[in-house]
């Protein structure tokens, strides 16, 4: 690998590596450094490093509540209009820290159908009302702000993102609450970033930390809060960056565990470790969801296009979209709101083939043609369910013909569940991370990085863009 080399004397500044392809100084280098007279400053812990630290760890108090908040709200929602009363806010989950309530279980009938319509109206309205950059899943608008605007994010957004998301969600509308969470806690961060006399970088460390923060408080995956952080906000590995969002982090998930437990959010029989034939299976599936992982992001932007071509204003479009998801709901309403009881099932092996294949077919439809449609929603635990699916269909297809390999169908579930966010997102290791971290099962490590690593592979191969990053590469 060849290093640039940005000083007149052809040595490195060491200041400029986090945008380059070079790999991070770290202090245990200082004697190396020293020899080839490069400076050591960026491997130094600062007055400023530790004065951003401290108000990441505000940071994450906060934005641990204002996410346990959101969730409360949606379940609220959710509670008042699939079931008419406020008796179960908290949801089946709140000793695992997950606390949603379904709405699967309603007895609405037809009625449900409009439900998500009138969460995609009220979307719509706050964002022609509003702002419009309410709209999408929380992690490309975050990215673009990094990137275009010096990490500053409106005010605003701090209050209408996390509401938008609620009507949306809590009406039965088919996505994830990660991803508003996320967006929510970047916004929390970037608004004390422009409230104080801070850096640009320092400004973009506080917003990557209240995200971060965010993900660590609902999904208790502090270490892949911090991953996700690296790969899709900080594009860094420096003190400076990783020191305040570990401690956003950390903060986050000790709220979380002092006010819902310990327990993973996605709780998993113990596995056993996997043979060479079961693990060559598990990379098999990976690549495949991989193939699927280029489907679902084509799906999502190939919606998009079509709804700029319906003559309605696009305010109107979220509404538009969430009828379909309320027929879908009608259909299966396993497929209404965020679902994460339906992950619980995946990897807990209690789908059949029929309804793996029914569920997962009818939620990506669901989820494709509402998130097209401009709506506010996460894509993380849609996609899990997608990918979960059909990774658990091919591991028990295996199963049927070839007993001897010991496919564990919820293995295979979870390695594509893992393998269709890493090779969607291309958040490689976050995928791999989180899904440990959700789970706890450290015979899983081995099929999902064989897994994910086949995605990735597949992905990089059939598409130039991501599901994060198309929407900011189509606005230049």
């Amino acid at each position: 690998m060849t290093l640039p080399t940005d000083k007149p004397d052809g040595r490195l500044d060491v200041r400029t590596l986090g945008s380059t392809d070079a790999l991070p100084v770290a202090p245990a280098l200082g004697i190396s450094l020293d020899a080839a007279q490069m400076p050591r400053e960026s491997t130094l812990v600062t007055h400023r490093i530790l004065l951003i630290s401290a108000l990441a760890v505000i940071l994450g108090a906060v934005a641990a509540w204002v996410a346990q908040l959101l969730m409360l709200l949606i379940n609220l929602i959710t509670d008042i209009c699939f079931y008419g009363r406020v008796s179960d806010v908290l949801g089946p989950h709140a000793n695992q820290g997950s606390f949603v309530l379904s709405p699967a279980d309603n007895h609405l009938g037809a009625w449900v159908i409009l439900l998500p319509a009138i969460g995609g109206l009220a979307a719509g309205v706050m964002a022609r009302w509003g702002s419009r950059a309410i709209q999408g899943h929380g992690i490309p608008e975050a990215m673009e702000q990094i990137l275009t605007n010096e990490s500053k994010i409106p005010a605003r957004i701090t209050w209408l993102k996390p509401l938008s998301a609620a009507f949306t969600i809590g009406t039965g509308g088919p996505f994830g609450a990660e991803g508003p969470i996320i967006s929510t806690g970047g916004a929390l961060g970037s608004l004390i970033g422009q409230l104080l006399r801070v850096t640009a970088n320092e400004r973009k460390v506080l917003l990557a930390a209240g995200a971060a923060a965010g993900m660590a408080a609902v999904f208790g995956a502090p270490l892949a809060a911090l991953v996700l952080a690296v790969e899709l906000l900080l594009f860094e590995l420096r003190p400076r960056s990783l020191i305040p969002v570990a401690l956003a982090t950390v903060t986050a998930v000790g709220v979380r565990y002092a006010t819902y437990g310990a327990a993973p959010v996605f709780p998993m029989p113990d596995v056993a470790e996997p043979g060479g034939w079961a693990l060559a299976t598990y990379v098999v599936v990976g690549g495949i969801v991989g193939f699927a992982s280029v489907w679902v992001t084509k799906a999502v932007y190939g919606v998009e296009d079509l709804f700029e071509k319906v003559p309605v204003h696009w305010m109107w479009w979220p509404a538009l979209g969430a009828l379909v998801a309320g027929v879908i709901g009608w259909i299966e309403p396993r497929t209404l709101g965020v679902g994460y009881d339906n992950i619980d099932a995946l990897v807990q092996g209690h789908f059949g083939v029929t309804m793996l294949f029914t569920f997962g077919t009818l939620k990506f439809v669901s989820w494709v043609i509402s998130l097209g449609s401009g709506t506010s929603g996460g894509t993380l635990a849609p996609l899990f369910m997608i990918g979960g699916s059909l990774g658990a269909l091919l591991g028990s297809g295996v199963g049927e013909v070839l007993p001897w390999f010991h496919v564990d169908i919820r293995i295979a579930a979870l390695v594509g569940m893992a393998a269709i966010f890493a090779g969607s997102s291309r958040a490689f290791l976050t995928a791999i991370v989180f899904s440990f971290e959700t789970t706890r099962q450290a015979a899983c490590l081995l099929p999902l990085l064989g897994g994910c690593t086949a995605a990735y592979l597949i992905s990089a191969l059939l598409m130039r863009n991501t599901i994060m990053t198309e929407k900011i590469a189509r606005r230049g």
